[in-house]
């Protein structure tokens, strides 16, 4: 498979679980960013999104790279 469709594959579902993470968790505790307006719980809820996204997606290329790293080894 091309290298560059891996990579882009693995940020997308890195990302998608790390906001769906964050959602869940977020749901937990009583935020929402699907709420209507933008009151504290929609707020809270697109942070956590927002981070959990970031968290996502710096895992996956972590586990990427370490994999990568141990096939060339």
């Amino acid at each position: 498979m091309n290298r560059l469709l891996i990579e882009g594959l693995t940020d997308a579902v890195g990302f998608l679980a790390g906001v769906l993470v964050a959602w869940g968790l977020g749901r937990l505790v009583g935020f929402d960013p699907l709420a209507a307006g933008y009151g504290g719980s929609a707020i809270g809820g697109i942070v956590l999104a927002g981070l959990g996204g970031g968290i996502g997606l710096s895992l996956a290329r972590r586990l990427r790279n370490r994999r990568q790293e141990k096939n060339e080894a």
